[in-house]
C-alpha cells in the first residue's frame, strides 16, 4: 500500500502532483513483467495506470451499455473527472495544469483506456488529450493556452479537431474551408466532417486555408469557440461502431474570430497538423493493444468452456494455434510501439515508424476481431459480447487518422520507392 504521487518534471526541478490520491496494490499475474524490467515503463507509469483503472471501473464501465444505446456519453462530466485526476494533460506543461511528463506516460494512459468496454469513449478522450491539443501546447501563444489549453486539461472544456471534410479526408492538403483575413479578424466559411466530440465541444482546433498559396503552406490551425454565430451542427452522424462517441458534421457561415486565435505561425498549419498526427497515431495504437489482448483472453475463456464434438472448442488445434498467432502479432506490435515511443521522447522524427505501427494496428484489429468472433459462433453475432463490439468499433482504425493506403504512401516515401514525376 502506498500513496500515489505522480512525479512531473519542470525544467530541472521535480514537481510533485498529488493527483487522485488513492491507495493501490500492484497485483501481478504469474506471467506479468516486473516493473523494473519493463522496456519503457517505470513504477510511476504503472501507478498512473492503476489509478486510471480505478476511475474506469467506477465512473465509466458501469454506464457504457447505457451510453452506447443513447449514442452519446456525457463528455463534460467524464472529462471533468479525468481532468481533476490529471489524465487529460499528462504530457502537457505544468504551468497550464498538466503533469509535464514525457509522451511515454500518454502512451501508458492510452493503453489503460483500452480497458473501457467500448471504443467510442477512449477515442473521444484521445481527441481531447492527444489530438486536438498537441499543436496548441507546442506552438500556441500564452493567451491561447490560458483560454483553450488549460480548461481542456482540467476538463472544464471539451475539444474537437476539425480537419476532415466531405471531399478531403486523408488528403489533408485538399481541404476547402477558408479563413479570410478582414482587419483584425478571420472570417471562416466551409464545413468539417467526421468531427469527434463535435456535438458537445466547446472549441475546435480548426485547420483552414488562410491564403491562396501552395496547399502545404497556405493552411493555419485556429482555436475556434463553438458558440460563435454562424457555426451550425448540421447533424450527428450514425455510424456502424463507436456508438457512444458523438460524431458531427459542422458548417461555418461567415464565422468571425480574432486573428490572434491562429496557433503559432500563419501558414504553418499543415506542418503542425502532420506533427500532431504522430502523437495521434501512436496513441491509437496503444489504445487498441489493450482491447485486442482482452478480446483474445475472453475468447480463450469462452472456447475453453464451450464444447463441440465432445471437447472444448479451444482444444481443436486450429483454434489454439490461431490464438497463439494472434497473441504473437500483438506482442510484435507492442514492441514496435515502445520502440517508436522511446525514439519520439528523445526528439526523433518517427513519422515512418508511427505510420507502420498504425497500419499494422488497423490490419491486426480487423484480422483479430474476425478470427475471434468466428470462434464465438452464434454468440459472436450478437451485440452482447466484447468481441462483437470490438468487431464494429475497430474497423475505423484503418480509416480515421489516415487510411491504410495513406500510411503505405508515407512509408514508401521514406523508403524512396514512390514513382518519380
Amino acid at each position: 500500500m502506498c500513496l500515489l504521487l505522480v512525479m512531473s518534471k519542470r525544467k530541472d526541478a521535480i514537481v510533485c502532483h498529488e493527483r487522485y490520491l488513492s491507495e493501490y496494490v500492484s497485483a501481478k499475474s504469474q506471467d506479468s513483467v516486473e516493473t523494473s524490467d519493463h522496456v519503457l515503463y517505470t513504477q510511476e507509469h504503472f501507478a498512473l495506470k492503476d489509478s486510471l483503472k480505478k476511475i474506469i471501473d467506477r465512473e465509466i464501465n458501469p454506464h457504457v451499455d447505457k451510453w452506447e444505446k443513447e449514442g452519446q456519453f456525457p463528455a463534460h462530466r467524464i472529462f471533468k473527472i479525468l481532468g481533476s485526476a490529471g489524465f487529460l494533460g499528462v504530457s502537457k506543461p505544468v504551468e497550464y495544469g498538466g503533469l509535464g511528463l514525457d509522451f511515454s506516460y500518454s502512451v501508458a494512459v492510452a493503453e489503460e483506456l483500452g480497458n473501457i468496454n467500448c471504443g467510442g469513449i477512449p477515442m473521444a478522450i484521445g481527441v481531447q488529450s492527444d489530438m486536438a491539443t498537441p499543436a496548441l501546447a507546442r506552438f500556441g501563444s500564452a493567451a491561447l493556452k490560458r483560454e483553450f489549453l488549460q480548461p481542456s486539461i482540467t476538463g472544464d472544456k471539451v475539444a474537437c479537431l476539425g480537419v476532415s471534410e466531405v471531399g478531403a479526408g486523408s488528403d489533408v492538403a485538399s481541404i476547402k474551408t477558408k479563413a479570410v483575413r478582414k482587419g483584425d479578424e478571420l472570417v471562416i466559411n466551409g464545413g468539417k466532417m467526421w468531427t469527434t466530440n463535435g456535438a458537445q465541444a466547446d472549441w475546435m482546433c480548426l485547420l483552414a486555408n488562410t491564403s491562396d498559396g501552395p496547399p502545404h503552406k497556405n493552411k493555419s490551425l485556429i482555436c475556434l469557440p463553438m458558440n460563435l454565430h454562424g457555426i451550425h451542427i448540421a447533424r450527428k452522424i450514425d455510424k456502424i461502431g463507436m456508438w457512444s462517441s458523438d460524431t458531427a458534421e459542422v458548417f461555418f457561415d461567415d464565422v468571425h474570430v480574432p486573428c490572434t486565435n491562429i496557433i503559432g505561425q500563419e501558414g504553418m498549419g499543415f506542418t503542425y497538423q502532420m506533427l500532431q498526427f504522430q502523437e495521434e497515431r501512436l496513441w491509437g495504437v496503444a489504445n487498441v493493444l489493450t482491447t485486442m489482448e482482452k478480446v483474445v483472453q475472453e475468447t480463450i475463456k469462452y472456447t475453453r468452456q464451450r464444447k463441440i464434438f465432445q471437447q472444448p472448442v479451444l482444444y481443436h488445434q486450429v483454434v489454439h494455434f490461431r490464438l497463439a498467432e494472434l497473441q504473437t502479432e500483438i506482442e510484435l506490435l507492442r514492441s514496435l510501439l515502445y520502440h517508436c515511443t522511446a525514439l519520439y521522447i528523445k526528439g526523433n522524427d518517427v513519422t515512418k515508424l508511427a505510420s507502420m505501427a498504425k497500419l499494422k494496428a488497423g490490419r491486426l484489429a480487423r484480422e483479430l476481431s474476425d478470427s475471434c468472433l468466428q470462434y464465438w459462433g452464434g454468440m459472436g453475432f450478437t451485440s452482447d459480447v466484447l468481441v462483437s463490439q470490438f468487431y464494429r468499433d475497430s474497423r475505423v482504425l484503418s480509416i480515421a487518422g489516415g487510411a491504410d493506403e495513406v500510411m503505405l504512401s508515407i512509408i514508401c516515401k521514406y523508403m524512396d520507392t514512390l514513382p518519380r514525376k
